[in-house]
């Protein structure tokens, strides 16, 4: 790697850069969201986005990469990036505030970039829609927005939602297993065009005890209607990834997640040209609280039915 500049130079990110990192994450995005929308995202102290490091090792360890300063030896910018069967993905990239504008977040970029050509790849992520800075750093080199996301975020009740009174049946959902992994894979790359078998795998797997996988089985044998995976952690509350092929599928596996968070506030994103699927949602009490733009560099297959993106891990 090793790409340098008058003030710093980029390199693979180690485990012992994880606590640092971390910092970072939590200081970077937490001053953004202060200053722009007057609150904080994450809560918990700056240990709480080790999780971050922590996932993407165990996905795939050597994906991150470091902004270290010549002179200080800090750690002024970080990204990580995941590559999957089909596609490269791009996930959360932070540059510490004393160094915005020091062009460290374009050459973590450019890097990813360069990783996603030789492999011959597409390179997606999902990046805010309130942050032109982000919006204008991603379309300058070339991505192209193609779907918009709203993010939702709903105050489950202790006792729950009634679903019932809103006419929601979960009777189809179940607990994903490794069996369904290839089930999974398939619905995806009809849906969206895309595959990540690992991630499902890991998902299931599930040895952090943070991860849940639900799905709806098809009426043909051996197929389903939908997945969608939600993570409970301290520093992360998501409902996501996940796909179906019609939005009532999706509310029921949406609303199956909602009842783990009892006394939470999940987020999840939904995509804004499903408005029958918002309003249901509306009704059990979710809000509006951010939204989000899907973008590729490189080839992109139509979406053709419900996808679910989310940041932790990023899906593209």
């Amino acid at each position: 790697m090793g790409k340098t500049s008058s003030t710093f130079a980029l390199r693979a990110m180690e485990p012992a850069d994880w606590p640092e990192v971390a910092e970072l994450i939590y200081l970077s995005t937490n001053t953004w969201y202060q200053v722009n929308r007057g609150h904080s995202i994450f809560q918990g102290g700056p240990e709480v986005c080790e999780l971050f490091c922590h996932v993407y090792h165990q996905l795939e360890p050597g994906c991150g990469i470091v902004a270290q300063h010549r002179r200080t030896g800090r750690i002024a910018g970080s990204c990580f990036f995941h590559p999957r069967e089909t596609h490269v993905s791009l996930g959360i990239m932070n540059v510490h505030p004393n160094h915005f504008g020091e062009g460290i977040a374009g050459a973590l970029l450019k890097t990813i970039i360069e990783f996603a050509r030789r492999n011959q790849l597409p390179l997606r992520l999902v990046s805010s829609a309130l942050n032109l800075d982000s919006f204008s750093l991603y379309t300058r080199h070339g991505f192209v927005p193609y779907a918009i996301y709203q993010d939702l975020t709903l105050e489950v009740p202790k006792s729950g939602l009634n679903l019932e009174k809103h006419g929601i049946d979960t009777s189809r959902v179940r607990e994903a297993d490794l069996e369904d992994v290839s089930a999974i894979g398939a619905l995806e790359f009809e849906v969206a065009g895309i595959s990540r078998e690992r991630d499902y795998c890991y998902f299931i797997e599930n040895d952090d005890e943070i991860w849940k996988t639900l799905v709806i089985d098809s009426e043909d044998d051996g197929e389903i209607d939908g997945f969608l995976t939600s993570v409970d952690h301290p520093g992360v509350r998501l409902i996501g990834p996940g796909a179906s092929r019609d939005p009532e599928t999706a509310l029921a596996l949406i609303a199956a997640h909602l009842d783990r968070y009892r006394g939470k506030q999940p987020v999840f994103l939904v995509p804004a040209d499903q408005p029958e699927l918002t309003r249901r949602l509306y009704e059990l009490g979710a809000q509006n609280c951010e939204l989000h733009f899907a973008q590729v560099l490189g080839e992109n297959q139509p979406v053709s039915g419900i996808v679910m993106p989310t940041f932790m891990p990023e899906s593209g």
